[in-house]
């Protein structure tokens, strides 16, 4: 009998990198015999009506909403719940963990962050989760890593499963006349686009284009505007740069994003966190095939490492600079990835499956034995 997965996340029409993934682990998880339906979690602001496949929606205004969550979640076999700090109500998401709690049915959460430095009550929060979690999983080793060593947790419960990239293989490879440069994704400050722009009159031999694709994200949007990008213009135009920035800030569905990735030289991250062990644009871009310049932020250490990129320090216009034309002059700098099958979503999706089987499973024999 197929297993009925039910989601917990932000979901789309809510455009961040949460929502982004959760839809397409749901969509790989229940493209074949599997079915599903998404829990959505709305955070605040107008995000829109639901999508197809939402079955309930949790409000983030709505203080007893985590019990209507897990009763939608007990409709199915297994609950997966993303995990990331500032989704959920309460104090740093705590509601989640009272959630967890009400559920009946066997649960994998996925962690997207985790923090080498948190605070005493964010520690306790994710420990707690994890507790009442019957999987754990994270995208990185690195974090993985981080939550065995720096957290009290059962390491038993904790897997290692890649982020998931779309397959962008198929999609032409269309190159410009001049070496195209793209980072994309939800802007805001920390994304590092700046240096980035900084970087660029160190390049002007080459004379690139630098492609910046994506809107601001939607709680940047909220509480700053557009001061973020705004100040990337004035930037460009002070460094006399601004015609070699082109600015995408429209929505790219799947098949326009692929080719904007097809079509780039090099992807550039340049983002300020020393944090992030998760990155879904890095795993797209090393999955496509595409070189990666990126600053040594948790998850570039461990996938470009020899690998199919180069690092850089932290707010470095000048190591960006001269990574970047190395890429671009000495195509053998960089290690090509043979097989990246493995980071694609049927690959990831079945390696949920089989944690999710095996925890339904267990739920059924424990449901039989004997008192």
């Amino acid at each position: 009998m197929a297993t009925t997965y039910g989601f917990l996340s932000t979901h789309p029409p809510t455009r961040c990198g949460l929502a982004t993934f959760n839809a397409a682990l749901a969509t790989a998880l229940t493209a074949g015999a599997g079915t599903g339906g998404v829990v959505r979690v709305t955070t605040g602001g107008d995000e829109g009506p639901p999508g197809p496949g939402v079955a309930h929606t949790w409000p983030a205004h709505d203080p007893s909403g985590w019990r209507d969550a897990a009763d939608a979640l007990n409709g199915y076999d297994i609950a997966i719940v993303q995990h990331e700090y500032g989704i959920y109500p309460g104090a740093d998401g705590a509601d989640v963990l009272r959630m967890m709690r009400r559920l009946r049915v066997p649960s994998i959460v996925v962690l997207h962050t985790v923090l080498s430095r948190p605070t005493p009550r964010q520690k306790s929060v994710l420990e707690q989760i994890v507790g009442a979690a019957g999987a754990v999983v994270t995208m990185t080793g690195t974090a993985h890593d981080r939550l065995i060593v720096g957290y009290d947790v059962d390491p038993a419960k904790v897997s290692a499963i890649p982020h998931g990239a779309a397959d962008h293989t198929g999609t032409p490879v269309v190159r410009g006349p001049k070496p195209h440069l793209l980072t994309w994704g939800l802007l805001g400050p920390g994304k590092g686009i700046e240096w980035a722009i900084r970087a660029l009159p160190h390049l002007s031999r080459l004379d690139p284009v630098y492609t910046v694709a994506g809107r601001t994200h939607p709680k940047v949007l909220e509480r700053h505007g557009e001061a973020y990008r705004t100040s990337l213009h004035k930037l460009g135009a002070e460094l006399g740069v601004a015609h070699a920035v082109d600015y995408r800030s429209h929505y790219l569905d799947d098949a326009a994003l692929g080719a904007l990735i097809r079509s780039a030289d090099v992807v550039v991250l340049p983002y300020d966190s020393v944090e992030q062990v998760t990155s879904g644009v890095l795993i797209e871009a090393v999955a496509a095939g595409v070189p990666v310049v990126a600053t040594a932020f948790p998850h570039a250490v461990e996938l470009l490492t020899d690998g199919p990129g180069l690092l850089v320090p932290h707010r470095n216009p000048r190591a960006l600079a001269t990574a970047i034309r190395k890429v671009l002059t000495q195509p053998t700098a960089v290690r090509t990835i043979d097989d990246t099958a493995s980071l694609r979503w049927p690959a990831v999706a079945a390696r949920y499956e089989e944690l999710a089987e095996g925890l339904v499973a267990a739920a059924a024999r424990t449901a039989t034995a004997p008192a």
